[in-house]
């Protein structure tokens, strides 16, 4: 059996027997029985989850609004 779990803001945890294959249908290499996929797009490691997802998103300065 396969499960599946989605985890809020973090990634999708397979366990159990899965084939994983990319866009094209070839196999890519697991090298376990559970791993955790990226669902931020963030990954160094594509499509597998290297924890990116928890270190802040660096976004650009608000700009100054003017109140005249």
């Amino acid at each position: 059996m396969t499960e599946i779990r989605a985890y809020p803001d973090g990634p999708l945890l397979v366990r159990g027997q899965f084939d994983l294959l990319d866009e094209n249908g070839d196999p890519i290499p697991a090298g376990r029985r559970t791993i955790a996929l990226c669902r931020c797009g963030r990954s160094g490691i594509p499509p597998f989850c290297d924890g990116t997802h928890t270190l802040p998103i660096a976004r650009p300065p608000k700009k100054p609004t003017s109140n005249t």
